[in-house]
C-alpha cells in the first residue's frame, strides 16, 4: 500500500512534469529535435550511473525489443506534447493530457487482464465532458487540444506497460532502455520529418547556450529523475491512480505558465470551467474508491444468515 510519502513523491513529480510544457517554450529547437537531444542526454547520464553503480543492464531478448518500443511510444508522445503547446498553449497542453485517466482505465484491464471498473470508466467520463467545455470554448485551438489528446493516449498505453516492466526490473534500468529506444526512433524519424514536416531548409541540429540549458532541465530533473521515479511508484500504485494524479498536471502548470509566460497563457472563463470540472474528477476518485472499497469489505465479512 503506498505511503503519505509516496505520494508526495508523485504530486512533486507531476509538479515538476507540470513544468515541461512551459520549458518546451523557452527552447528554441522544434519539437521532435528537442525531443532527440532530450533523450540522448538522458540515455547518456543513465547509461553512466548504471555502470558506476554496477546495476543490471542485461535483461531479456523479447523485454529489450519491448522496452525499446516503448522508448517509440515515449519519443511520439513528446514529440506530439511539445508539438501541442506550440501551436496553442501551454495551458491548452496540459488540459488536453487530463484525459490520459480514462485511456487508462479502458487500457488496463485490456492489457493487464483485470476486471473494468465501473467508477474509473465513470471519472474518465466526466474528464471527457470537463474536455469538452474547454473545446467549446477554446475552438481555434483545436488542433492543440487534438495533439494533446493522442499525447495522453500514448501516455497511458506505455504507463500500462511499465507497470508490468516495474515488477522484473530497476527503475533506472527500465528507464535506460527506453530512453536509448526513444532516441534512436526519433532519429530515424528526423529524415521523414524534414520531408515531410518540417516548414525549414535544414533541421535545428545545433542549440544555441540558453537552449542546452533548458535541454539539460528537460533531460536530466523531468526525465531521469522524475521518470524514473515516476517508475518506482508504479510498484505500489495502479496505472489508474497515477495518471489519475497526473490529471493534476494542468493545475500545476497553469500557475507555472501564469508566473513564466504572463498574459500570453490567459484563458477564457469555459478553459478554467472546463478544467475545474477536471480536477473535480481526480479530488473525487480517492474518496469513492476508498468508500466503495469499505462497502465492499462490509459484505465480505458480513455474517450470513
Amino acid at each position: 500500500m503506498p505511503t503519505f510519502k509516496d505520494y508526495l513523491q508523485l504530486h512533486f513529480i507531476v509538479l515538476i512534469w507540470g513544468f515541461t510544457a512551459i520549458l518546451g517554450l523557452l527552447i528554441s529547437v522544434p519539437a521532435v529535435e528537442l525531443v532527440f537531444f532530450r533523450t540522448l542526454l538522458a540515455a547518456i547520464l543513465l547509461g553512466c550511473m548504471l555502470l558506476q553503480r554496477k546495476e543490471q543492464l542485461i535483461i531479456q531478448k523479447k523485454d529489450l525489443i519491448r522496452l525499446l518500443l516503448t522508448g517509440g511510444l515515449i519519443a511520439a508522445h513528446w514529440i506530439l506534447f511539445f508539438g501541442a503547446a506550440r501551436v496553442s498553449t501551454a495551458s491548452i497542453c496540459l488540459a488536453g493530457m487530463a484525459t490520459g485517466s480514462l485511456w487508462t482505465s479502458l487500457m488496463e484491464p485490456l492489457i493487464l487482464g483485470r476486471r473494468v471498473s465501473l467508477l474509473e470508466i465513470g471519472i474518465g467520463l466526466v474528464v471527457i465532458l470537463g474536455l469538452y467545455v474547454v473545446f467549446h470554448f477554446e475552438l481555434n485551438h483545436a488542433l492543440g487540444i487534438s495533439m494533446a489528446i493522442l499525447s495522453a493516449l500514448l501516455a497511458a498505453l506505455f504507463t500500462v506497460i511499465n507497470v508490468q516492466f516495474s515488477a522484473r526490473y530497476a527503475a533506472y534500468t527500465i528507464t535506460f532502455y527506453e530512453m536509448v529506444g526513444a532516441c534512436m526512433v526519433t532519429l530515424i524519424f528526423l529524415p521523414f520529418y524534414k520531408w515531410l514536416i518540417a516548414d525549414r531548409g535544414q533541421l535545428q541540429l545545433i542549440p544555441n547556450l540558453n537552449d542546452w540549458f533548458y535541454i539539460a532541465i528537460l533531460a536530466f530533473v523531468c526525465t531521469v529523475y522524475a521518470y524514473s521515479m515516476a517508475v518506482k511508484l508504479m510498484k505500489k500504485f495502479s496505472a489508474f491512480a497515477i495518471n489519475l494524479t497526473i490529471n493534476l498536471e494542468p493545475v500545476y502548470g497553469i500557475v507555472l505558465a501564469f508566473l513564466f509566460c504572463g498574459e500570453a497563457e490567459k484563458m477564457t472563463p469555459g478553459f478554467y470551467l472546463g478544467t475545474l470540472i477536471i480536477l473535480s474528477a481526480v479530488l473525487v476518485y480517492p474518496v469513492l474508491n476508498k468508500y466503495l472499497n469499505k462497502r465492499k469489505e462490509l459484505r465480505l465479512v458480513k455474517p450470513s444468515r
